[in-house]
């Protein structure tokens, strides 16, 4: 396989890993395009000992970590929610949390691409698991028409330390309950009961008020074929709990208000 096929194969996922390390799609890439460069003008910067994909996101982690503004707003500008959650919690920790748990890199593989030791990485997902739970605890709003599937994402979130407000089975219900107590996120699915869109009840409440979404669904091609939020975060079912975890997490980093997204 040739080193562009390399790339190629592997791009989409450290695409999804810079999205959630921004929160902006446009940024993630932004940073992901100034790792192709970099390999482009010198393609002995990928080293592939622990394999291609865990050599990209070296190579992508060293150009992120090196660019001094990625933690900070924009000059003359007030930091938005997202910007002052983020703040809280330290660069290489909220990397390690999500080189884990997001994409599910052995410990080993993790370290390498940080370039710290084993020991040390444990202690960076530890001070992120703590810098993590002081920060995110919200009201959570779950928009899922499969009762297992339900039930399982209410005990995981609530295992998490939120508090579930209640489980809308379709858009009706979901408009229903934010209406009785606004939630701190929502974790939705997009074919709901009765033929519902849980995609348009999201985009209904988002008119309303800022909340950050996940998207868990089965259907993950209509939620890029459709109206749909900005960032808004998606997981495929069936879905493994520490993702539900790092996604969720990631979403209350970077909520914003909902006229932001659309006019981005």
């Amino acid at each position: 396989m040739s080193r562009s096929q390399v790339v190629a194969e592997h791009l989409p996922l450290l695409r999804r890993y810079a999205r959630a390390l921004t929160g902006n799609q446009a940024s993630g890439d932004a940073y992901v395009a100034a790792m192709l460069e970099a390999l482009l003008q010198d393609q002995t910067l990928l080293d592939e000992s622990q394999g291609p994909r865990a050599g990209l996101f070296r190579l992508f982690t060293r150009i992120w970590n090196s660019v001094g503004i990625n933690d900070q707003p924009d000059a003359g500008t007030v930091p938005g929610p997202s910007e002052r959650r983020l703040s809280n919690i330290t660069p290489l920790p909220r990397q390690a949390f999500l080189l884990l748990s997001l994409e599910g890199f052995p410990e080993a593989q993790a370290a390498y691409i940080l370039d710290v030791e084993v020991a040390d990485l444990r202690r960076l997902a530890d001070t992120a698991g703590r810098e993590l739970a002081a920060e995110i605890a919200t009201d959570v709003l779950i928009i899922e028409d499969e009762t297992f599937i339900a039930m399982d994402l209410e005990s995981l979130i609530r295992n998490l330390g939120h508090n579930v407000i209640g489980v809308a089975r379709t858009h009706a219900d979901a408009v229903a309950l934010a209406a009785d107590h606004r939630p701190g996120l929502i974790l939705a699915d997009i074919q709901l009961a009765d033929g519902s869109s849980g995609l348009d009840a999201v985009n209904e409440l988002l008119r309303r008020f800022e909340v950050p979404v996940v998207f868990i669904t089965a259907y993950p091609e209509r939620f890029l074929t459709g109206e749909r939020p900005e960032p808004a975060f998606l997981i495929s079912k069936p879905f493994q709990p520490a993702m539900v975890s790092a996604v969720a997490s990631q979403a209350l980093f970077f909520q914003r208000n909902s006229r932001n997204r659309t006019a981005a």
